[in-house]
């Protein structure tokens, strides 16, 4: 496959979860507190599926293992906030079917499969084991989130979420500049202060949002934060 398209594939699920981010972020500076909206949770599966075969093309084992540990957390997070059944039937099915599929193409498909990716002589063996490390980190957030969560009966991103994704992303973001990887380097270097941002409003810092006292400003605020749900 051409590497373009190879790369557009995964800047566009990097674009969706850089969103995703930024939604939860300006949601949570308007609440002063940080908040799980339900946009989050979709904008997620959706990058997730395209992140699964953007890691196919790309024959890397780490991206893989990372989003199939997370992607049924996901839907599991809409299921706690009562919104995963507001989403069409159709879209349920495929969401919920896709990773299935792609993993047994992966088990059985005679040009992209497991036994490519797993000897893909492109990464040395240091640096998938640096990348596989940074990974599991990085998506440990979301077990640790939704077993926080499974104990709330609610989806909430609490304090140790965000400083396990720090560490995973500065990890992972090592892990592109030796891949030559722009997809992963875009996507860390962006999300640092983010979740920066989340740790200080964890720990009772006051939003940047209150600190504008310009009346337009505050009402377009206000009118962007309502249509995050």
């Amino acid at each position: 496959m051409n590497n373009y398209l190879i790369f557009g594939l995964g800047f566009l699920s990097q674009v969706l979860f850089f969103a995703r981010t930024i939604a939860q972020w300006f949601k949570s500076e308007k609440e002063g507190e940080v908040i799980s909206p339900d946009l989050f949770w979709i904008l997620s599966l959706v990058a997730s599926l395209l992140m699964l075969a953007y890691g196919i093309f790309r024959n890397d084992l780490a991206i893989l293992l990372g989003q199939y540990i997370v992607y049924f957390i996901y839907i599991r997070n809409l299921q706690l906030k009562n919104s995963w059944k507001k989403i069409p039937a159709g879209l349920r099915f495929l969401f919920f079917i896709a990773p299935i599929a792609i993993f047994f193409w992966l088990l059985f498909g005679a040009t992209y499969n497991f036994s490519q990716i797993i000897g893909n002589k492109d990464i040395p063996f240091l640096l998938m084991f640096w990348g596989l490390a940074g990974q599991i980190i990085f998506t440990f957030r979301f077990i640790y989130q939704w077993i926080y969560s499974e104990k709330k009966n609610d989806s909430v991103l609490p304090l140790g979420f965000w400083i396990i994704s720090s560490i995973g992303s500065v990890m992972i973001f090592v892990y592109s500049i030796f891949r030559l990887d722009p997809v992963l380097f875009m996507a860390h270097s962006l999300g640092i202060f983010i979740y920066g941002r989340n740790i200080l409003l964890c720990l009772g810092k006051k939003s940047i949002f209150s600190k504008i006292e310009i009346p337009f400003i505050n009402k377009t605020i206000t009118k962007v934060s309502d249509k995050i749900k």
